[in-house]
């Protein structure tokens, strides 16, 4: 059926582009290729929520693969890029209806649409960063230690200056609010390295390597699944997580 439809775009004129990201994401429905990409380096710039910033055209769009196959196929990507101070974010996620009724940083964001972050700047330590943020630009930043799959959380406390997450996102072809009818959104943030303290490893210089995944949640209808890479039993599953490798 997915397959069907690629081919009826290609008649209607659809750009090469966006069919091209329909295929790759329908592709990774069940791919378990371990994942890895190289992160360019780029000097420090101002956040839109609509990637507009020239620096972004130093680097590809990596697709996140849909791992629930539902009527409909939507095409998620991600672009990353780092400086010395700090890491930088851009989600693009196709949508026809937000489900974002939070308006409170800090809440149980994967409860409805969202997409997500893991950052393991050290394997040898069960302990990471995740970022979610959701279309109305609502973040939930937290580091956690997984032993065994017994979660422990914590959350930022004295949340600002140069510690704190700079982050916008925007809409297409529709209004931010809950329930609105639109074409897609976008996340653009930047994760500042001194907030993934105590964690170990977390100023990275070239040929060093991080563990990371990458993730999106929908609930158009039923709750639909993004991750860069395959993970096991959920999104915690970091021994599944792909790998960052810093130019």
């Amino acid at each position: 059926m997915f397959y069907q439809l690629l081919i009826i775009l290609s008649f209607i004129k659809i750009p090469i582009a966006a069919i091209e990201d329909s295929a790759a994401m329908i592709s990774g429905l069940k791919d378990n290729t371990p994942k890895s990409i190289t992160v360019k380096k780029t000097a420090d710039f101002s956040i839109s929520g609509d990637g507009r910033a020239e620096n972004w055209s130093l680097t590809n769009w990596e697709i996140i693969p849909q791992r629930d196959q539902g009527n409909i196929a939507r095409v998620t990507k991600f672009k990353t890029l780092y400086s010395d101070k700090g890491m930088y974010f851009l989600f693009y996620c196709e949508d026809s209806i937000l489900t974002a009724s939070m308006e409170k940083d800090f809440m149980d964001l994967w409860t409805e649409d969202v997409v997500e972050v893991f950052l393991m700047p050290d394997e040898r330590m069960p302990a990471y960063f995740e970022y979610e943020i959701s279309p109305l630009n609502v973040e939930l930043p937290i580091l956690v230690s997984n032993h065994n799959n017994d979660l422990t959380r914590w959350m930022p406390f004295h949340y600002d200056a140069d510690r704190k997450v700079v982050h916008a996102t925007n809409i297409n072809g529709g209004m931010k609010k809950n329930k609105a009818a639109v074409k897609s959104w976008t996340a653009e943030f930047f994760i500042p390295f001194k907030l993934l303290r105590p964690l170990n490893n977390i100023q990275p210089v070239s040929g060093k390597r991080w563990r990371a995944n990458f993730y999106r949640l929908d609930y158009d209808a039923n709750r639909m699944r993004w991750s860069w890479s395959l993970t096991e039993k959920n999104f915690h599953d970091y021994k599944n997580f792909g790998t960052l490798l810093f130019e």
